[in-house]
C-alpha cells in the first residue's frame, strides 16, 4: 500500500519536471515592449501610480469622462508584471469577494452593491469590445463546487437562502449528478453555477491591451520608473521618481500589494502568496474524458480551496489552497516559487482528475496579492482630497478595480455619487496588528481552517471570535 501511494506520488512529481518558473500568461512572445522610463520633469492634471489593472482602469476611464484630462501614468516595472499579468483570469461581477461575505458584512446595501458589481461586469465587457482588446474574454459563469458532503449541504442552505433574499437570480443550484455532468470529476458532490457573474479571460492580455487603450487616449505612460515620495506641493502634489518627478493637481495610487506611499494606509493590507499550475493543452480524448464543454470557471468551496478552470487552447490552470504569509509582510521576488506547494497542487489536480493522469504541467508560478480583513477593496483620501486610493481586493480584483477606478475618481472630483455614498466605500476594514501578532494571527487562522475542512466544517473558537470581530476568515 505505502509502495503505490509512493508510486503516485513520484509520478505526480514527475508531472512537473519540465514546468517553466513563469507565469504562464507571461510567456508570450507577444508580449508589449515597455514605454521609456521618465527622465526629467512632468506636470499633469492627474497622476496616476501603478500599471496593474487599478492604475490603467483610472487612467483610462479619466480620459473617458474628459478627453481634455491630462493623465500620467507611471509604472516601477512593466504593465501587468505584477498581480494584473498572473491570476487566474476569473474577472467576476463581486465587489465584495462573493455574495456571502458581502451578505455579512453589508445587508442592508447588497442589492445595490450586487447591481453596481454586474453594471461593472457589463462595462467591461463592453470596454474590451470597443477597443477590441484581444483577451479571450468568456462569460462562461462560474461553479462553486462541493467535494464534501457538509458542503454540498452548506451550498445548498446557502442557495435557499438566497432565494429567500431575491439575491439568487442567474444561479443555479447543482446536484451530483448534474455537477458531475457539467465537469467530470469523482470528488464532486454539488455546485452552484453563477452562470452570468463570472467571466474568464486572459489576464495579461487584458493589462496590455488596456495599456493600448490609454495611449491611443493620450495617456503619457513611463515604465520602469518606480514612484519613490509623495508630498504636497503648491496646491498639487509631487512625486519623485529616479530621474525624474511628477507634478500634478490629483494622484491616485493603484499600488495594492506594494508599500502604499501613504503611510497610514499599509497596516490595511498583508501580501499573502498564492501559487498556479498550468498544464499542457488537453487532446479531444482528454477533453470528452472530463465534459466541461461549457468551460465554466470552477473553485472548491473548502476553506483552503482551489480554483481552474480552461484556457483557450484548452489548458488547466490549477491554483490557490497553499496561502503563505511572510514573516514580516515583505513582497520578495524569493518568495514567488515554493516547490513544496507545486508538488501539493499537482496532487490535488490528480485526485481531481484521475482520468488525466500522464499530463504534464508546462508553467508553475506565485505570487504575492494584497490581502485586507474584510476581504474587498476599501478606500480613500489624503493630502486634503488630492490623493485617492483603492487596495485591498483579495484575489479578485480582475472585475473589482474597475469600480475602484471609478470610486478613486469620483473622490478626487469630490462629488456624491451613488458608489462613495456606500457603507463599503466609506468605512475601512481593521488594520492587522504589528508582527509577531499579525503572523502568529494568520498561523492560527490557517491551522484553524485546515482543520475545519478536516472536520466537517466546525469552526473552532478562534474562527468563531475572528466572525464575532468581523474578521471571519473563509477563503
Amino acid at each position: 500500500m505505502a509502495t503505490s501511494a509512493m508510486s503516485r506520488e513520484n509520478k505526480w512529481i514527475t508531472a512537473l519536471a519540465d514546468a517553466q518558473p513563469v507565469p504562464y500568461w507571461l510567456d508570450d512572445p507577444g508580449r508589449p515592449r515597455p514605454e521609456p522610463a521618465l527622465t526629467g520633469a512632468e506636470s499633469c492634471d492627474l497622476l496616476v501610480v501603478g500599471g496593474g489593472y487599478s492604475g490603467l482602469w483610472t487612467a483610462l476611464i479619466a480620459k473617458e469622462r474628459d478627453p481634455a484630462t491630462d493623465v500620467v501614468l507611471v509604472e516601477g516595472h512593466e504593465v501587468g508584471w505584477a498581480a494584473s499579468g498572473r491570476n487566474g483570469g476569473f474577472c467576476a461581477a463581486s465587489l465584495t469577494h462573493g455574495l456571502p461575505n458581502g451578505l455579512t458584512r453589508w445587508p442592508h446595501e447588497i442589492h445595490k452593491l450586487e447591481e453596481l458589481g454586474a453594471r461593472n461586469l457589463d462595462a467591461i465587457e463592453e470596454t474590451v469590445a470597443r477597443h477590441s482588446i484581444d483577451c479571450e474574454f468568456e462569460r462562461t459563469g462560474e461553479i462553486d463546487v462541493a467535494t464534501e458532503p457538509h458542503q454540498a449541504w452548506e451550498l445548498k442552505e446557502w442557495y435557499t437562502q438566497a432565494q429567500r433574499r431575491g439575491l439568487a437570480d442567474g444561479i443555479e443550484y447543482l446536484d451530483r449528478d448534474a455537477v458531475r455532468a457539467q465537469v467530470a470529476s469523482p470528488t464532486f458532490e454539488a455546485g452552484l453555477w453563477n452562470r452570468r457573474g463570472v467571466a474568464m479571460l486572459h489576464p495579461a492580455k487584458l493589462a496590455w491591451g488596456l495599456k493600448q487603450a490609454c495611449l491611443r487616449l493620450g495617456v503619457r505612460l513611463y515604465e520602469h520608473t518606480p514612484a519613490l515620495t509623495l508630498k504636497q506641493y503648491g496646491i498639487g502634489m509631487e512625486v519623485r521618481t529616479p530621474y525624474g518627478r511628477v507634478r500634478a493637481h490629483r494622484v491616485a495610487l493603484g499600488t495594492n500589494v506594494f508599500p502604499s506611499l501613504v503611510r497610514r494606509v499599509r497596516p490595511y493590507t498583508v501580501p499573502v502568496y498564492d501559487y498556479a499550475l498550468m498544464t499542457e493543452p488537453l487532446t479531444d480524448e482528454q477533453m470528452a474524458s472530463i465534459g466541461w464543454r461549457n468551460r465554466q470557471g470552477l473553485a472548491d468551496s473548502a476553506n483552503q480551496f482551489h480554483y481552474f478552470r480552461l484556457s483557450a487552447d484548452n489548458r488547466i490552470l490549477w491554483g490557490g489552497y497553499d496561502a503563505i504569509y511572510p514573516y514580516g509582510g515583505r513582497v520578495r521576488a524569493e518568495y514567488d516559487h515554493r516547490p513544496e506547494t507545486y508538488a501539493r497542487l499537482a496532487g490535488h489536480f490528480f485526485t481531481c482528475f484521475p482520468q488525466l493522469e500522464g499530463i504534464r504541467f508546462t508553467h508553475a508560478w506565485g505570487g504575492a496579492i494584497d490581502t485586507c480583513s474584510r476581504f474587498s477593496a476599501f478606500f480613500g483620501t489624503a493630502h486634503q482630497g488630492r490623493v485617492a486610493y483603492a487596495a485591498g481586493y483579495t484575489g479578485l480584483g480582475v472585475g473589482a478595480t474597475r469600480f475602484g477606478a471609478e470610486v478613486m475618481l469620483d473622490l478626487l472630483a469630490g462629488e456624491r455619487t451613488e458608489r462613495t455614498e456606500l457603507e463599503m466605500v466609506r468605512t475601512k476594514p481593521l488594520p492587522f496588528p504589528p508582527e509577531p501578532f499579525a503572523w502568529t494571527g494568520i498561523a492560527l487562522t490557517k491551522w484553524s481552517l485546515a482543520r475545519a475542512d478536516a472536520n466537517g466544517g466546525r469552526r473552532n473558537l478562534w474562527l468563531r471570535t475572528m466572525d464575532r470581530l468581523g474578521l471571519g476568515f473563509d477563503s
